[in-house]
């Protein structure tokens, strides 16, 4: 029998089901929705496709799926984000599974092709890879499509744009969006992920550094805050003005990329733009700076300029290579300038991926629900989600919230009981 997966080692499976557990022991949300979807079975029968970092907190994503009764392909989001014992631990479940840390090009697409004969009626994506690949290249999919969900803040813009040009062929919810995702997965996870990434490759001290955030939306937010804890000199780079005062009020030093490239010891990356750290930003910049990308796609930084201006490229340890550029100068760029919080770490906490999970599975069985009626568009998480999120979290940590007395609720309903 042929096998249905592609894994780097089938063997590693066990060390997966190990590490999966210790995940779900810290994803109490998720785990409360797994056992509702066991006893109701809301994705009976459903196909889905998902594109998404082959991690252990995904795993217990695809694990909530199944329990729902859907049948899942699963293929990686980014060449360098996949745990290969969690890719074998999935297969030998049975679950379709094509995915293998430090594929090429080539391979991670035929990956997503693979996938893509499950006949998704639904698909999950983390950069909207999938979504593009059927709107460019399998069209015939899209027919049994309800609907997809976009993890992250890169794939919700670029789906906005498709949207925007009537390209969309189906309705997509932005979990991205979701407060319960944004504000805690790209603030808190992100910032704490995309440090633990660095240290784990370079072992720097951070503390007296200067550490050049570029972009202050909510993972810039977490980078600049976690780095700031540890000591380093911050410096924020932004394009739109309010961020940019924003960043000012928290206390950071604001400029532009070219003033920064003269001062940073460590530059960061979290805007979802391209080429953000040009050409004119490496030639400024000091010797041995460290230079990496915390953004979905590896685009943030321009290494093509850089290799142009080096005369020679070489890896100097794991995840790091040392770009030596024709002047002497010395530029180190981590996890190939992929994301560097799964290229050279294990990406976010379970504890923060238990919500922004808990919202993809939720947002799933919303699409299977509600196709029918939905347009072709980009759609906020819907809010009594994004609150039944908060609220099993609060509870899951023992929290409990304040409620407002007959006298408040009239008060706050009323406009004529004055002062």
């Amino acid at each position: 029998m042929a096998k249905d997966y592609a894994v780097k080692d089938i063997s590693l499976a066990q060390q997966g089901m190990d590490r999966i557990e210790w995940a779900r022991r810290h994803m109490p949300v998720l785990n409360l929705i797994k056992a509702e979807f066991e006893k109701k079975k809301p994705l009976k029968g459903v196909n889905v496709i998902a594109c998404l970092h082959v991690t252990v907190e995904t795993a217990n994503l695809i694990d909530t799926l199944l329990a729902g009764g859907a049948n899942v392909a699963l293929t990686a989001s980014n060449p360098l984000s996949t745990q290969d014992d969690v890719a074998a631990a999935l297969a030998k479940k049975g679950v379709k599974v094509y995915a293998i840390r430090g594929e090429d090009e080539k391979t991670y697409y035929e990956h997503i092709e693979a996938a893509l004969k499950i006949k998704p009626n639904v698909t999950l994506d983390d950069g909207a890879d999938v979504i593009a690949t059927v709107h460019s290249k399998h069209k015939e999919y899209l027919k049994e499509i309800y609907g997809g969900c976009e993890e992250t803040t890169t794939g919700v813009i670029r789906l906005r744009a498709m949207a925007a040009d009537k390209a969309l062929k189906y309705p997509v919810v932005a979990v991205n969006d979701a407060e319960t995702k944004m504000m805690f997965d790209n603030r808190y996870g992100t910032g704490q992920s995309t440090l633990h990434g660095i240290l784990n490759a370079t072992n720097i001290l951070l503390a007296g550094k200067t550490v050049v955030v570029v972009g202050y939306g909510w993972c810039g937010r977490g980078v600049a805050a976690r780095a700031k804890g540890m000591g380093a000199n911050v410096i924020v780079v932004e394009i739109q003005p309010r961020k940019a005062l924003e960043a000012a009020m928290d206390g950071f030093w604001v400029m532009d990329m070219n003033e920064a490239a003269k001062l940073g010891d460590l530059f960061i990356t979290v805007t979802g733009d391209i080429n953000v750290i040009r050409k004119e930003h490496f030639q400024s910049m000091k010797d041995q700076a460290i230079v990496c990308n915390s953004g979905h796609f590896n685009v943030e930084l321009d290494l093509p300029a850089l290799k142009k201006m080096s005369k020679k490229v070489s890896t100097v340890k794991t995840d790091v290579e040392e770009y030596l550029l024709k002047d002497g100068r010395r530029i180190y760029v981590l996890g190939e300038g992929r994301l560097v919080n799964l290229a050279c770490a294990f990406g976010h906490p379970p504890e923060v991926m238990d919500m922004s999970f808990a919202n993809q599975a939720l947002s799933v069985k919303y699409i299977v629900e509600n196709y029918k009626k939905l347009k072709k568009e980009v759609y906020k998480v819907p809010e009594d989600i994004d609150n039944r999120v908060a609220k099993l979290k609060l509870e899951s940590m023992g929290i409990k919230l304040e409620k407002l007395t007959a006298e408040q609720e009239k008060y706050l309903s009323s406009w004529n009981m004055g002062t």
